[in-house]
C-alpha cells in the first residue's frame, strides 16, 4: 500500500490578537514554529468515506470514524472536518490515517491548525489536486470553524500553510493579501506555557470567545462598518456611544490592528525598542479591554519586564495558554532562569532562537 505523509507547523502570533475573526477582519503577523504534526494516510479496502484513526499520543487505541458523523467533541473532529470539506472536492477513499506531532497542545501555538493543515497537505499528495497553499489553509479553515465549531479567524492556517521559517506572514484577514518580513536573526522567540490550557472549541474559553465575537459584532454594528478594522486612531472618540463593555472590546480590536501595522514598520526598519513597545501595549490592551489574560499570563509578563524584556504579551486566544517574548538571543538563557524562579508552575515551550533556525535552514 502507498503512503501519503504531510506535516504543517505551529505558529506564534508574534502580534495581532483578536483582529482576524468576522467581525474585525484586520491585520495579524504570525510565524510558524520548528514543531510539526505530521499525517500518513493509507487506503484501506472498504466504503468510500470511512476512516481509522490513530495518533502516537494515544498508543495503542485506533478511532474509527465516517465522514457522515456529526462532530463528537474529540480531536479526530479535526481529521474528519477535513476530510468532509475536502470531499466536496475530490474522493476521499476509505482510509487509515497516523498522526504524530511534537506540537504542544492547549497552549496557545495552534496545534489545532497544524493538525488540519497537515491533513490537507495529504489529502491533497493522495488525489494530486495541486491546491495551492492558500487553498489548503481555507479548507483546513472551513474544517475547523464550520464543522468543529471552533470560533477562529482564518490567522492559524494561513500562517502554518502559507508561513515560512525565519518570516514573519503580514495578512489582512479580510481581502487575505499577505507578504512576508524577514525576522531579526539575533532575536529568539520565547515561548512560556502559564500552565494553564485552554480550549477554545470547547468549554468555558470557548463560551468567554463567542462573548466577544458578539461584543465585537455590536460594536461594528453600531457604528456602521463593515469591520471594526476600517476604523483607527482617529475614530476612537466614536466608541463613546457604546456601551462600556462593547467600546473596550472595540478599542482593543482598532488600536491593535494599528500595532500590527506599526510593528511591520518597526520590523523593516530594525527598531527594536518600538517593537517592544507595541508588544508590551498588545499585553495591557489584552488584559484590561479585552479581559482576555489570567494572572498566570500577566505574573509571567511582569517577570519578563523586572528582567529588563518589555516585549512580553500573552499569545494565542487567550483565558489560558502562554506567552511570547522578544529577547535578544545572548539573553535568553537568564532571562528564562529569571521568569522560572518567579513563576515555578511555567513551562518553556520553545527557545525559537532565529540565527539558529536561519542555519538549520540553510543546511
Amino acid at each position: 500500500m502507498t503512503t501519503f505523509t504531510a506535516k504543517a507547523p505551529a505558529r506564534a502570533n508574534i502580534i495581532g490578537e483578536h483582529t482576524d475573526y468576522a467581525p474585525n477582519g484586520g491585520y495579524v503577523l504570525p510565524t510558524p514554529l520548528p514543531f510539526y504534526t505530521t499525517v500518513s494516510l493509507e487506503k484501506i479496502e472498504g466504503a468510500a468515506g470511512r476512516i481509522v484513526v490513530a495518533s502516537e499520543r494515544f498508543p495503542g487505541q485506533s478511532v474509527a470514524r465516517n465522514l457522515a458523523d456529526a462532530r463528537q467533541g474529540g480531536w479526530t473532529d479535526y481529521i474528519v472536518g477535513c476530510l468532509r470539506v475536502a470531499a466536496a472536492k475530490v474522493d476521499i477513499p476509505s482510509l487509515n490515517i497516523s498522526v504524530r506531532s511534537d506540537v504542544p497542545i492547549g497552549c496557545g501555538i495552534s496545534s489545532s491548525a497544524a493538525l488540519c493543515v497537515a491533513v490537507v497537505r495529504a489529502v491533497n499528495a493522495m488525489t494530486g489536486a495541486n491546491w495551492s497553499d492558500e487553498e489548503i489553509a481555507l479548507i483546513a479553515y472551513e474544517a475547523e470553524h464550520d464543522y468543529v465549531g471552533v470560533p477562529c479567524g482564518k490567522m492559524d492556517q494561513f500562517a502554518s500553510s502559507v508561513g515560512r521559517p525565519e518570516q514573519a506572514l503580514l495578512l489582512n484577514t479580510r481581502t487575505l493579501e499577505f507578504r512576508k518580513l524577514p525576522l531579526v536573526s539575533e532575536t529568539t522567540l520565547m515561548l512560556v506555557d502559564c500552565g494553564k490550557k485552554h480550549d477554545l472549541a470547547k468549554g468555558d474559553s470557548h463560551t468567554k470567545r463567542l462573548d466577544r465575537m458578539a461584543e465585537c459584532t455590536e460594536a461594528r454594528d453600531k457604528l456602521g462598518v463593515g469591520t471594526l478594522c476600517e476604523l483607527g486612531y482617529d475614530d476612537l472618540p466614536r466608541l463613546s456611544k457604546l456601551r462600556d463593555v462593547v467600546a473596550r472590546r472595540a478599542r482593543h480590536v482598532i488600536t491593535e490592528n494599528q500595532r500590527v501595522l506599526e510593528f511591520a514598520a518597526a520590523l523593516e526598519g530594525a527598531d527594536t525598542e518600538k517593537q517592544a513597545d507595541l508588544i508590551a501595549a498588545s499585553h495591557v490592551s489584552q488584559r484590561d479591554d479585552f479581559e482576555c489574560s489570567i494572572p498566570e499570563i500577566d505574573a509571567l509578563v511582569e517577570s519578563s519586564k523586572r528582567f529588563g524584556i518589555r516585549g512580553a504579551r500573552l499569545v494565542g486566544g487567550g483565558f489560558g495558554g502562554a506567552i511570547i517574548a522578544l529577547v535578544p538571543c545572548d539573553q535568553a538563557a537568564a532571562w528564562w532562569s529569571f521568569v522560572a524562579k518567579d513563576n515555578p508552575q511555567a513551562n518553556l515551550i520553545s527557545t525559537y532562537a532565529l540565527n539558529k533556525a536561519k542555519n538549520e535552514h540553510a543546511a
